[in-house]
């Protein structure tokens, strides 16, 4: 997080070219909301005694348990993607290529909004991540697969999202305070859709699809000493303080 944070924190949205980062979660963990209260969605003694960590996203939304799954992070401008402007257009054009790797998977995904079911409601602001559905919310097989959140600058899009490999949320079930009925049937993950390639070529595919979908040509990269350098700060005076990650809390 300290890491998705510094690559948003050094974007120059004149100068800087998209950045596109993939990785992995471990030891398992949950991730809350920027806004959210942790203690109101997570029993955290029980979190604790487990040794789970618990960590603040820079976006918004409800608290995520992060298991077997690939996670992306996207930093651009308005400009890389036509000058989109409104939050829910960006979302379209920005989760679009998760569309593309799921086809090239050979699975029939969508985005909620053109896959509605009967008498569900989109929208709201669940707790929990994947209790609810966005209208560019990626579902296939009529349930939900991953989740994205996005965090807006000025003139700086900053989007990441999960793709579950396996369904995890069993396994964090007796960490949720409330968790609302029906939680495991409305999600689904690659495995269960019948995909169980390696995470290295799922991760080649991703960025395939990436490249392919916003046009671009993928360059691999790495931090700069500058990016480095932010992210062992907040590393060390944020995302290692417990007073941010469960209550939000700047020093």
């Amino acid at each position: 997080m300290a890491v998705d944070e510094a690559l948003l924190q050094h974007f120059d949205p004149d100068r800087s070219q998209p950045v596109l980062r993939l990785y992995g979660w471990e030891p398992p963990a949950f991730s809350v909301g920027r806004f959210q209260r942790a203690e109101e969605a997570l029993h955290l003694e029980r979190c604790a005694a487990a040794d789970i960590p618990v960590v603040r996203r820079i976006t918004g939304g409800g608290v995520i348990y992060h298991a077997a799954e690939l996670t992306y992070a996207v930093v651009c401008a308005p400009r890389h993607i036509s000058d989109v402007r409104g939050v829910k257009e960006s979302f379209r054009v920005l989760t679009g290529f998760l569309l593309r790797f799921y086809g090239d998977l050979g699975l029939e995904a969508s985005w909620a909004v053109d896959a509605p079911s009967a008498g569900e409601c989109l929208g709201g602001r669940p707790p929990l991540c994947f209790a609810g559905k966005e209208e560019y919310d990626i579902v296939a097989g009529g349930r939900k697969i991953g989740g994205n959140a996005q965090r807006r600058l000025k003139d700086v899009i900053f989007q990441h999202g999960s793709i579950p490999l396996r369904c995890a949320l069993a396994e964090a079930l007796p960490f949720f305070r409330d968790p609302p009925p029906g939680l495991l049937d409305g999600a689904t993950s690659l495995a269960q859709l019948g995909v169980t390639a390696a995470p290295a070529w799922l991760r080649e595919r991703l960025a395939a699809a990436f490249g392919v979908t916003l046009g671009v040509d993928l360059l691999p990269s790495s931090l700069t000493a500058e990016e480095e350098a932010t992210a062992a700060r907040l590393s060390a005076e944020r995302y290692g303080k417990t007073a941010w990650n469960l209550h939000g809390e700047t020093p």
